[in-house]
């Protein structure tokens, strides 16, 4: 799979956005005692526009970013991202998921020809795409901090390490849920306005 010169600026315009939010408090929002992000929103969008490649592109970006930060602003959970496992392996996947995902959803979607039901179409399968990314996000950070740093984590939250897996995933629901719903919305708007400027 070839990145054509369509998809290379694609790449530049979202990772330039990503390196914002990056190095802004919009792309890292601290809810104690982790952080939840916006980050994973330019991943996506890329995928859903132009493919696997470009989204794991500009999520191999965003995991680089979420090490940095682990560095820069770091909390008590920081340590974990600074193996590439966790902060960088789970931001690839997003957008891997998010476009194959997409494409499930049209794919299964009854076929029409109508442009409404199309834009509908289009529509749904970005939502779903959107919420899709970011609970690998969520999931698999998470999920790979757990495996490898659970007992690391305990002590960091001071809890014992029976209970470090009830804490991550509360994290996961205090930060997973407003994520999820501010990456769908933001999505379907980015995507849509797109491909209404794209049809002109």
């Amino acid at each position: 799979m070839r990145i054509d010169t369509r998809k290379l600026a694609i790449v530049g315009v979202l990772s330039a956005i990503s390196i914002v939010l990056g190095l802004t408090p919009l792309g890292f929002i601290p809810i104690p005692p982790a952080s939840a992000t916006t980050m994973h929103i330019p991943v996506i969008i890329g995928a859903v526009l132009e493919g696997p490649l470009v989204g794991a592109l500009i999520g191999l970006i965003f995991g680089a970013f979420s090490m940095l930060q682990a560095v820069m602003r770091p909390n008590v959970l920081s340590f974990a991202f600074l193996n590439p496992l966790v902060a960088v392996l789970p931001r690839v996947l997003i957008g891997l998921v998010s476009y194959y995902v997409y494409k499930a959803v049209l794919m299964l979607w009854p076929k029409s020809n109508g442009d409404k039901r199309l834009t509908a179409a289009n529509t749904i399968a970005t939502g779903i795409a959107a919420a899709a990314g970011t609970l690998t996000n969520t999931v698999g950070v998470l999920g790979m901090m757990y495996l490898i740093y659970a007992a690391r984590v305990a002590k960091a939250m001071g809890i014992s390490e029976a209970a470090a897996g009830g804490a991550i995933a509360a994290i996961g629901l205090t930060n997973g849920i407003p994520e999820i719903i501010i990456a769908v919305i933001i999505t379907i708007a980015v995507v849509s306005a797109v491909r209404r400027i794209s049809r002109r």
